[in-house]
C-alpha cells in the first residue's frame, strides 16, 4: 500500500487562491487514475476531482467547481495538486487524495488531509 501526504490547506479569506500538493512514496502515481476528496464538517467525503494516468482526461464534480479548480499531476515528482480560486466558505473540508475514483481499489492508504479553512 502506498503512502500520500497532503499539504498546502490553511486558513484563507473567501476570494483567495490556494495550491494543495499530494506526495505520494511507496507506489507510483503513473500507475493509476488519481482524485482529489474534501470532507466537510459533518459530511461524507465526496470527490472533487479525478484525472487520468496520462493526464489526458479530467473531470470536475460541478460546475462550480470546474471554474475554480485546476487538478494536475506531475508523475516524475510522484505528486498530484489542486489548484484551487476564488475560494468560498463553502469549500471549507479536509481535502484528501487517492485513487479510487474509477471504481478501482484505494491504492494508497489515506492520508492526514489539507484542511482549509475559508472565512467570509
Amino acid at each position: 500500500q502506498g503512502q500520500l501526504d497532503e499539504s498546502g490547506g490553511g486558513l484563507v479569506q473567501a476570494g483567495s487562491s490556494l495550491r494543495l500538493s499530494c506526495a505520494a512514496s511507496g507506489r507510483n502515481i503513473s500507475d493509476y487514475n488519481m482524485a482529489w476528496y474534501r470532507q466537510a464538517p459533518g459530511k461524507e467525503r465526496e470527490i472533487v476531482a479525478s484525472i487520468s494516468w496520462s493526464g489526458a482526461n479530467i473531470n470536475y464534480a460541478t460546475y462550480s467547481v470546474k471554474h475554480r479548480f485546476t487538478i494536475i499531476r506531475d508523475n516524475a515528482k510522484n505528486t498530484l495538486y489542486l489548484q484551487i480560486n476564488g475560494l468560498e466558505a463553502k469549500d471549507t473540508a479536509v481535502y484528501y487524495c487517492n485513487s479510487g475514483c474509477d471504481g478501482s481499489p484505494y491504492y494508497f492508504n489515506w492520508g492526514p488531509g489539507a484542511q482549509v479553512t475559508v472565512s467570509s
